[in-house]
């Protein structure tokens, strides 16, 4: 069942209906887009964001952004990683350390059916490039190079 929705998603991502309707770069024509009958229908679905950021595990998954990117940087993310990694630490040393060893995505799958979940979105990639996929524009930075070795996005669509 899950599988069937994952499948549906993944069509309904690439299929292109044809219609006349044209949208602006502005929210107003945007907001006035409709929305796919299958997420407006569903009740309830699970989106997970997983990746790189789950390492350090605070702050969310813009941890690097706070830590690094904004100026100034964020005093908990800065305090953090004083007080939790040796200095020089950079944020691409936290992928070796996403393993992922305890996911299965059977269980997984059967957890968001038996919850009545009628979709799944598993964050694929996120602002820091790390894709959970082989990625052929994120080499050397995405979870099949580094990190779990595997296709995260892949097993979950085929469990």
């Amino acid at each position: 069942m899950l599988a069937a929705v994952v499948v549906l998603l993944v069509g309904a991502a690439l299929v292109t209906r044809s219609t006349d309707a044209r949208y602006t770069a502005d929210w107003t024509s945007l907001d006035a887009r409709p929305l796919p009958p299958w997420y407006d229908e569903a009740k309830f679905g699970v989106f997970v964001h997983w990746g790189v950021f789950s390492v350090p595990g605070v702050h969310s998954e813009w941890f690097w952004w706070n830590w690094r990117g904004q100026k100034p940087p964020d005093e908990t993310c800065v305090r953090y990683m004083a007080d939790n990694y040796p200095p020089g630490f950079t944020y691409p040393e936290f992928a070796p350390r996403f393993r992922a060893e305890f996911f299965n995505p059977h269980d997984w799958a059967d957890l968001f059916q038996a919850a009545g979940a009628k979709y799944v979105v598993l964050t694929a990639k996120h602002h820091e490039g790390f894709t959970n996929w082989d990625s052929p524009n994120s080499w050397n930075w995405n979870s099949v190079d580094t990190g779990p070795h595997r296709d995260l996005v892949g097993d979950l669509g085929d469990a």
